[in-house]
């Protein structure tokens, strides 16, 4: 199953309740969260405030992604505050299993995110315990940047080791994602899609989102 998951670090935030409805009504399944830290990228976002302000507006799952040091810290506090999923990145954890566990704690699902120059195989030891794993197509920090190809064969690489482990966690892909790239990225093997400047930069979200999701269902049917 494909889901739309609309990246609001492209929506205006002055109507964001109304915005995320939009998407909803276009066939986004999930709303995902962009938290920055200015300290593991370059770029200050949103905290916990703002997550459990947005609960309030919608019943989709609140999917956040913690582009931040430390995310020990503060990953009771999203959860508290209302986060359904937390992902977070393999580069700022140093004790990524108990990491990943603490999320669990919550009874939140974890997942695990992967930056542009990190190889899939620096996840071998935790793709047993993650809900999840959020490949990065961009650099983050930013939205509207230029989608990576080289995402591709990260996509393809973790869906061969799910089937030959046996593993159940999806696959997500973050950056550039847009009616250029969308295909390309499903028929590697991408389940989940987030996508900001696609669904929020310009137009009416609501034919956005159903535009974006149309050509991923279409390019299911063309994967090899």
């Amino acid at each position: 199953m494909i889901e739309l998951a609309p990246s609001i670090l492209s929506a205006d935030f002055a109507r964001l309740a109304d915005q995320v409805r939009c998407a909803t009504e276009g066939g986004a399944t999930l709303v995902h969260v962009d938290v920055m830290d200015g300290h593991f990228v370059p770029n200050i976002t949103i905290g916990p405030p703002v997550v459990r302000s947005l609960r309030k507006a919608t019943d989709l799952p609140l999917d956040c992604h913690l582009m931040i040091e430390n995310p020990d810290q503060f990953i009771p506090e999203f959860a508290e505050a209302g986060a359904d999923w937390i992902s977070v990145h393999q580069e700022a954890c140093r004790h990524l299993d108990r990491t990943l566990h603490l999320i669990k704690s919550h009874d939140v699902l974890a997942g695990v995110v992967i930056n542009p120059a990190t190889p899939v195989e620096m996840l071998s030891e935790v793709l047993d315990i993650v809900d999840y794993v959020l490949v990065m197509s961009v650099n983050p920090g930013f939205g509207g940047q230029k989608f990576l190809p080289g995402a591709i064969h990260k996509i393809r690489r973790l869906a061969e080791l799910r089937s030959q482990r046996r593993l159940n966690f999806r696959i997500e892909v973050d950056g550039g994602i847009g009616l250029d790239t969308v295909g390309y990225v499903v028929q590697a093997g991408a389940e989940i899609l987030v996508a900001g400047n696609a669904v929020f930069g310009q137009g009416d979200p609501t034919i956005n989102a159903r535009k974006l999701l149309k050509a991923a269902s279409e390019a299911t049917l063309q994967r090899v």
